[in-house]
């Protein structure tokens, strides 16, 4: 549900834990068109339409576009065929998440000791390999339709490598001057929004943390799975007192892996008087966990949400109310604990309608769009932090107060 990376460790010293993860290899979407739903990212959200593998590189059952920003890489993979698994899953839970990718130093062996630690396998180990180097990937089942992979890479595919802007792995090509078609006058629109995108950045650096829904009474179970199989701990734990409002509720507990690189929160739902958001994601999502957010790192949130509701990226309305009592609580709380109050411009803040929360290491600036496609399910956040290693429990209540409203609207609360 969560995923971090800030500075992946490489050091020689940790090759010898299979299941050290360096780095978020990437995350995998499942989409009805993945050409399509390339340029939705890269319109909306400044992502590069870098690489592609289809049917002109040679892969015969599906499409995967990568995109790119910053340290994010995403696969969008849609499928050739109505039997294979990506429209198998995506007529039954729409777009969203399939897999949060980890590179580790050797992926088979960290796939059997993730199997040893009790995990279900989801592929055995495959090694795709060509005259530039390897890419070896195996993949564990973990809530719901979501896997995790292991990847690990050698020549040309080496992730720093592919962070320079070298190939994904074999098979994949890149969008350039010579490659992609043209339209009327010969411009390729992939290049040219590429180079809008390069003009016009929106400063998204990484994947900040990842959440995941299940069902009730299921969150411990799956706490225990990422302590025993993935050996991660848990970071934070939030309960229905802190998440909740009059009319519905939540849980969740915050999973970190042993280096802290990556934070998966694992939500579930609280009896409440009305449904909550969880239960919403979970009805619509053919009563199946998933992902129900990724959250997208920035060092500047003013200049990322400008630039993305600029770009018509739809979030959630805060009332103005909100900002009433926000400053004296957060800048209360930092003053309180030694650190200097928010230097964000606070009639900007307002006027974007960002949300600000604190606690003893800093303070955090974050806003969540709409679901971004039609049923109710996967939506974005945009966090930018400042110390505050926590996820914003002084707005639970606004933003909860906030999903509502659009459940309302709905007609699912």
């Amino acid at each position: 549900m969560t995923t971090l990376t800030t500075a992946p460790s490489t050091k020689a010293n940790f090759a010898s834990d299979p299941l050290h993860l360096i780095d978020v290899d990437h995350v995998q979407f499942y989409v009805g068109n993945a050409k399509q739903a390339a340029f939705f990212y890269a319109h909306c959200f400044g992502f590069q339409i870098e690489q592609v593998s289809d049917l002109t590189s040679g892969s015969r059952e599906a499409s995967h576009y990568l995109l790119t920003q910053g340290n994010i890489r995403f696969i969008l993979t849609s499928a050739l065929s109505s039997t294979h698994h990506a429209a198998m899953e995506v007529a039954q839970y729409g777009d969203g998440v399939k897999d949060i990718a980890f590179t580790v130093f050797d992926a088979e062996k960290a796939w059997e000791k993730a199997i040893r630690n009790g995990a279900q396998s989801a592929y055995e180990p495959r090694v795709f390999k060509d005259e530039h180097g390897t890419v070896t990937m195996a993949g564990i089942r973990t809530f719901g339709r979501v896997c995790h992979t292991f990847v690990s890479r050698t020549g040309a595919y080496e992730l720093t490598k592919v962070k320079e802007g070298g190939l994904f792995m074999p098979r994949f090509r890149r969008f350039d001057t010579s490659s992609g078609s043209a339209g009327a006058g010969g411009v390729n629109p992939i290049l040219t929004i590429n180079e809008h995108n390069k003009k016009h950045p929106c400063g998204l650096k990484y994947v900040d943390h990842l959440v995941g829904n299940v069902e009730y009474g299921k969150m411990n179970e799956w706490v225990k799975f990422y302590e025993d199989v993935l050996e991660f701990r848990m970071f934070k734990h939030f309960d229905d007192k802190d998440i909740a409002t009059d009319f519905s509720a939540l849980m969740s507990k915050v999973m970190s892996s042993g280096q802290g690189l990556i934070k998966i929160p694992i939500n579930e739902p609280a009896p409440g008087k009305r449904k909550s958001q969880v239960q919403e994601y979970l009805d619509w999502h053919a009563n199946t966990p998933g992902v129900q957010h990724l959250a997208l790192r920035t060092d500047d949130e003013l200049a990322s949400i400008a630039a993305l509701r600029g770009r018509g990226v739809d979030f959630l309305l805060l009332p103005d109310a909100y900002y009433e009592k926000v400053w004296d609580r957060v800048n209360g709380m930092l003053t309180a604990h030694g650190h200097q109050a928010v230097r964000e411009d606070h009639e900007a803040v307002r006027k974007l309608g960002i949300l600000v929360d604190a606690d003893d290491e800093g303070y955090l600036l974050q806003l969540f769009t709409k679901p971004l496609q039609d049923r109710p399910t996967l939506f974005f956040e945009i966090i930018c932090r400042r110390g505050s290693q926590s996820f914003g429990k002084g707005n639970f209540k606004a933003l909860f107060e906030a999903l509502e409203m659009e459940q309302a609207k709905r007609g699912n609360l």
